[in-house]
């Protein structure tokens, strides 16, 4: 319930009038990454970023914890609520990211005289 309730907060939040798109969002991934692995972006810690990397281990592996081969539903539920999670993790992150880009000084190199 926490995840889906984080997903809808990040979903409505999104859609209001100045709000990164989705395509704009993913455009920052990459650079929130690099950000966050050389110590630039300071916010999004190593232990957030282990827990993203490991939900999505989690979801794309074909080890599971419960499979869904014999608890069908308790199977693919687990893998929804994850899924949900990284979700409302991935809108609240990259939000918050792009925020902090645009609040960071414009630094316009000046022309060099030899």
């Amino acid at each position: 319930m926490a995840a889906l309730h984080a997903l809808w907060r990040a979903l409505s939040q999104g859609s209001r009038p100045g709000a990164p798109g989705f395509g704009e969002r993913l455009r920052a991934l990459p650079r929130l990454l690099r950000g966050a692995v050389s110590g630039a972006y300071p916010q999004l810690g190593w232990g957030r970023l282990t827990m993203f990397l490991l939900a999505i281990a989690y979801i794309v592996s074909p080890v599971d914890f419960v499979p869904e081969l014999f608890i069908p539903l308790l199977g693919l539920g687990d893998d929804a609520a994850v899924a949900l999670w990284l979700g409302g993790a991935f809108l609240v992150e990259t939000e918050r990211f792009i925020e902090w880009e645009r609040q960071q000084p414009t630094v316009i190199e000046g022309d060099r005289k030899r």
